[in-house]
């Protein structure tokens, strides 16, 4: 992902997925300022969203997203933080708060519904509050 992918104004930006599919991503308020805050902290021009740390600015890859999650994970006493979890929380949190699945599935880049039922982990206490609205 690069910073020009980044629309500022209506809080979206493009990702490639698998298969290098494109799909639009958004992103709240608080998440505008802190990327708005980080791209100005930045001291290189360097076109890629997000750069090694250390030496001479380059695009940082998946593994490197993963070695600083973990890296954080750890500092804070969280184990086992990656970006899958971060994806399958978004599905899960979705799902909870009402969104239709089939939206969930366009948000995540699903090709396929069963793939976007496999990542959302169903709320007992949902299931128990849907039973009493439309079963009881």
């Amino acid at each position: 992902m690069n910073r020009s992918d980044i629309d500022f104004e209506n809080r979206e930006c493009v990702v490639f997925g698998k298969g290098k599919k494109e799909r639009p991503v958004y992103f709240d308020a608080r998440t505008k300022i802190h990327l708005r805050n980080y791209l100005n902290d930045r001291k290189d021009s360097h076109p890629a969203l997000f750069v090694t740390l250390v030496g001479k600015a380059q695009r940082l890859g998946i593994a490197g997203v993963e070695i600083r999650l973990r890296k954080l994970g750890d500092k804070l006493g969280i184990q086992k933080v990656h970006p899958h979890k971060f994806r399958r929380t978004l599905a899960t949190k979705a799902i909870d708060k009402g969104m239709p699945i089939e939206q969930v599935q366009k948000l995540l880049g699903h090709s396929k519904i069963d793939t976007t039922l496999a990542y959302a982990m169903v709320n007992q206490n949902n299931v128990k509050h849907s039973h009493q609205k439309f079963i009881s």
